[in-house]
């Protein structure tokens, strides 16, 4: 994998050491994150954070472990960090790191006071709430290390005030038991209770949101450092009462275990080169089974495969899990775990449409093209895995999802045209494709109509399910003849007159004011398009000169923008508060997951797909900015294209995957 190391420079700044930040996954949705100078900047940092019924649904738990090292002079020197509403960083124990790093990723720290070296190490056992974290004496000593648990139990996307009832601590042996939720242990435990009041976090201001909240000083765990490879340990681990009572192994076996399982899933995606195997560990942490605990082994327990969106604050999403279907799964070779996915997608079928499972939990049924990218991950599971069986089991669902869309599917305006045979969709105050930003309740890019990229991944889905019902011994039925009406009015109706591919035909005209009195066809140039030449039955050849004028106008180290700098509603920025960051969502900001379908595009076109490898290399260097060993879900649509979004997504490293395995 790519060496992702940094030294006393980055670790001592605060701004460089806050910027980069790391994951670990625990295989269920929960994790424990935070950055590298160990400041936390975000209401979702935290050593335990753990995943609820629905992947989104997680508590924080465990805060810090804010270590304390006694000299045998008696001084003190802290090596935690906090930051308070006062502005004030106190303790400063960044400043004091020689080294982080991220080995088979995982997470390690080197605080050098003189010639005393002390390294922490932590992760998660797969498969199960648990954290372990190890401290080890590298050189010099003898000390004494004292860690200051510092706990909460709430939702990971608010905050707990000390205006309300404290933590409810039980003591137990080695330790205590928090709100009956979750467990710590480790030694020489001396319980305190006291909150720490304002700790601040500086993102959730950037962000606009609530940035400060107050903790629970629950206890402290201490021992002693005497000589080199003395070790001082903690493990904390979340479940219901019987989980709680039993202890999970000691931290050096939990490290060890993780360190020999990310090795494995790199071994088996069989990675072309340090970057794919880097790619290959970071489309791990979206891989995750709801409903555990299991036992701490490379599969855990519970419920069919689902994919996390992305991290800290997503669940699972339909349209994004099949968007990122062939990478996560067919590119790392884990179709095993895929076909169950798809097969519990499948179940989820409704009217003709796929469930988009959102992050409060609720069924909804509200997109009109996660469907359609179901159809796609179905073929293309069939094609990579040659999973016939699959094919035959999934074809009646398939073909009654072409059924409900031919006649309509009584949902939000989904259902093909019988004028043209094209997919139209609508409906006042939704927004149905992937651009779903909304501000105020209000669509920010309704794109109401027949939008491009819908009707070629429509055309694509045709198409697909024909192949599979020949691959099958089916009769295909109706379904070539309405692919090839689709296609043929699709290769009418879309080129536009400005040189590239209309965004959306026939838009009603309240949407689109400069348009005509009833119907418009929107000629602003996005890269939804791009999905028209990049599918594998896309309805059009591509045109190398149109996609250089695409590529022109959109592209950036991290991907294409959204929207093109020179239309109307380009915003440069993608930052400030909730109204202000989703206006400019779909109005310029890059999205790295675009990457995949212009790869597909330029490689189309034919000569110039030989230049492919530098479309990937802003977006390899991008490994180890922001997300380590991740890719970001978003940047600024302006240089020097800062990320934004959730540091470690989905779709953005699937598709970075995919194409770059082609």
């Amino acid at each position: 994998m790519l060496p992702i190391e940094f030294g006393p420079r980055v670790c001592g700044h605060l701004a460089s050491a806050t910027d980069r930040e790391w994951l670990v996954p625990d295989g269920l949705g929960g994790y424990a994150m935070g950055t590298v100078g160990g400041l936390r900047t975000r209401r979702y940092h935290g050593l335990l954070v753990v995943a609820g019924p629905t992947p989104a649904a997680r508590r924080l738990a465990l805060v810090s472990l804010d270590p304390e090292l006694t000299l045998p002079s008696g001084a003190t020197v802290r090596l935690g960090a906090h930051e308070w509403r006062s502005d004030v960083v106190d303790p400063r124990g960044f400043e004091l790191l020689e080294r982080f790093d991220l080995t088979d990723g995982l997470p390690r720290w080197r605080w050098r006071v003189g010639d005393l070296v002390v390294e922490r190490e932590l992760a998660m056992a797969y498969g199960r709430s648990c954290l372990a974290v190890r401290h080890r004496l590298v050189s010099g000593g003898p000390a004494r290390l004292g860690l200051a648990a510092v706990v909460t139990w709430r939702d990971a996307h608010g905050e707990r005030r000390a205006d309300g009832p404290p933590p409810v601590i039980e003591p137990v042996a080695g330790g205590a038991v928090v709100e009956g939720a979750f467990r710590l242990a480790g030694p020489d435990w001396s319980p305190e209770g006291r909150w720490w009041y304002g700790v601040h976090h500086r993102e959730e201001a950037a962000r606009g949101l609530t940035p400060e909240e107050d903790l629970w000083y629950a206890g402290r765990f201490a021992g002693a450092l005497d000589k080199p490879g003395d070790t001082v340990s903690v493990l904390a681990w979340a479940g219901d009462p019987d989980a709680l009572a039993v202890e999970p192994p000691p931290a050096g076996e939990v490290i060890e275990a993780a360190r020999r399982r990310n090795r494995r899933v790199v071994a088996a995606a069989r990675p072309a080169d340090q970057v794919a195997a880097t790619l290959a560990l970071a489309a791990d942490a979206f891989v995750i089974r709801p409903g555990g605990p299991g036992p701490a082994a490379d599969t855990p327990a519970g419920a069919a495969p689902d994919v996390v969106a992305g991290y800290p604050w997503f669940g699972a999403w339909s349209r994004d899990t099949m968007i990122s279907y062939e990478g996560l799964f067919l590119a790392t070779n884990r179709a095993d775990e895929g076909r169950e996915l798809l097969r519990a997608y499948a179940a989820t079928l409704s009217d003709g449409m796929l469930a988009n499972t959102a992050d409060t939990g609720r069924v909804e049924y509200n997109t009109v093209d996660g469907t359609l990218w179901f159809l796609h991950a179905v073929a293309r599971h069939v094609a990579v895995a040659g999973d016939t069986d699959l094919a035959a089991e999934l074809l009646p669902a398939l073909r009654d999802v072409v059924d409900h869309h031919l006649r309509g599917t009584g949902r939000y305006g989904i259902g093909v045209d019988p004028a043209d045979g094209l997919l139209a969709q609508g409906a006042a105050g939704e927004a149905l494709t992937w651009m779903d930003a909304r501000v105020d309740g209000e669509p920010v890019t309704q794109r109401a109509g027949k939008p491009v990229e819908v009707n070629a991944l429509w055309i694509n889905g045709l198409a697909a399910v024909a192949e599979l019902a020949g691959l099958v011994g089916q009769d295909p039925g109706p379904v070539p003849a309405a692919r090839d009406r689709a296609r043929e009015s699709f290769r009418r109706r879309f080129p536009a007159p400005a040189g590239w591919l209309h965004d959306v035909v026939d838009a009603p005209a309240p949407a689109y004011p400069r348009g005509a009195a009833d119907r418009h066809d929107d000629d602003l140039l996005r890269p939804n398009q791009l999905l028209a030449w990049s599918l594998p039955y896309a309805p059009l050849e591509p045109d190398p000169a149109v996609l250089a004028r695409i590529g022109a106008a959109l592209l950036t180290p991290l991907g294409p923008r959204s929207l093109a700098p020179d239309s109307p509603g380009f915003v440069a920025r993608h930052r400030g508060g909730p109204a202000d960051r989703d206006s400019g969502y779909h109005q310029g900001t890059v999205w790295p997951w675009l990457i995949g379908p212009y790869a597909d595009a330029a490689r189309a076109a034919g000569p110039a797909g030989a230049e492919l490898p530098a479309l990937f290399t802003g977006l390899e260097a991008h490994l180890v900015e922001f997300g380590l060993g991740s890719v970001s879900e978003t940047a600024d649509g302006a240089a020097p294209h800062a990320a934004t979004g959730a540091p470690f997504q989905a779709w953005s490293v699937a598709e970075l995957l995919r194409v770059r395995g082609r």
